[in-house]
């Protein structure tokens, strides 16, 4: 169990923190830009769930992916691969890969790229989208640096790809997908 009683600790006033192995580093530290830009996408999730108009169904997956982004940011606070450290897991990835083909099942199949919009929950959808995609771009940049879990790569890469899904779910199954008009605008 997790217990917080003293927030303010002033111990990065002077521009550092503590990993989760006690080690301290610069707050601009590419692990630190990772684990960051993963609460990030945690809080876009928060908002997609709020504008999914009573989906229970997607804010019962949606909660689970926040709980799992906290674990992701738990796995890359603390270096390396391996210890005794709560870390992402293969089934946490299979089980978004089941819940993109349930969901992808049903969806008329694309035959133009999509762009974000349509419904608020949708636009909300496509931005944890993009904020995920570059939290595994930065997990990619760590990885070439140091030691990370394999699977946190993975997860970040198949979120990416359920969020797109579920913005198409969330736009009437596809149909109120906006397409892209290539040139449309000349």
């Amino acid at each position: 169990m997790v217990k917080l009683d003293v927030i303010t600790t002033r111990g990065g006033d002077g521009g550092e923190t503590s990993l989760g192995d006690g080690s301290r580093v610069r707050k601009d530290a590419l692990r630190v830009e990772a684990y960051g830009t993963v609460d990030e996408a945690n809080c876009a999730i928060g908002l997609v769930r709020l504008h999914i108009g009573g989906d229970r169904a997607a804010d019962a997956m949606l909660a689970r992916i926040q709980n799992d982004l906290f674990d992701l940011g738990a796995d890359l606070c603390v270096p390396g691969e391996g210890a005794d450290r709560l870390r992402i897991t293969d089934g946490q990835c299979l089980r978004l890969e089941e819940e993109i083909g349930a969901m992808n099942a049903v969806i008329a199949p694309l035959n133009s790229f999509v762009l974000p919009g349509g419904s608020p929950g949708a636009a909300h959808a496509h931005l944890a989208r993009t904020i995920a995609r570059r939290a595994e771009r930065l997990v990619v940049s760590l990885a070439a640096a140091e030691s990370v879990n394999p699977q946190a790569v993975r997860y970040l890469n198949r979120l990416s790809d359920f969020l797109f899904v579920l913005s198409r779910r969330l736009n009437d199954n596809g149909l109120g997908d906006v397409k892209w008009l290539p040139g449309a605008s000349r």
